[in-house]
């Protein structure tokens, strides 16, 4: 537990989608995002070498009845970017400036599990590899993801 740490309003959020507590300071003042809850992503693992999470297929479905191709990417930009975010560390963040998918199989049903293993963690860029495989470990999808890591503005004062 992290000492001096008082739990912000997106405390349940990160504890429902799995969000170590480790991080918790760094996203108490913004959750995960509203996306990522309507999608149902959920975390395994995180770092910013490897980060995996799930998805379930029901919800995020394309009208044939297969999982949208534009979920397989919401996956594994949200991996990337957290990863890359990790890296980027305290003052810095992450803005995704490139992401690609190649679609290998279709899945209707179950959960799809993304795993994020970065190919290059530099000053500026990182860029990570994202595989979406299903229950039985069949790939999916794969994508590629690249971030520019830039310094956090002045602080905005309230008026």
């Amino acid at each position: 537990m992290m000492d001096n740490f008082t739990p912000g309003p997106f405390t349940e959020e990160l504890v429902t989608a799995g969000i170590p507590e480790r991080l918790h300071e760094w996203l108490s003042g913004y959750g995960i995002g509203a996306l990522v809850l309507k999608m149902g992503i959920h975390f395994l693992e995180m770092s910013p070498e490897r980060t995996v999470a799930t998805m379930p297929v029901e919800g995020n479905t394309q009208v044939a009845g297969i999982l949208h191709g534009g979920a397989h990417v919401v996956l594994a930009e949200t991996l990337g970017s957290f990863a890359a975010g990790m890296h980027a560390g305290t003052g810095r963040h992450a803005v995704g400036i490139e992401v690609n998918a190649t679609h290998h199989r279709s899945i209707d049903t179950g959960t799809v599990t993304g795993t994020c293993i970065a190919i290059h963690l530099g000053g500026t860029l990182t860029t990570h590899e994202v595989v979406m495989t299903d229950d039985k470990g069949r790939r999916l999808s794969t994508a590629r993801i690249t971030n520019m890591l830039r310094d956090n503005g002045p602080a905005k004062k309230a008026d």
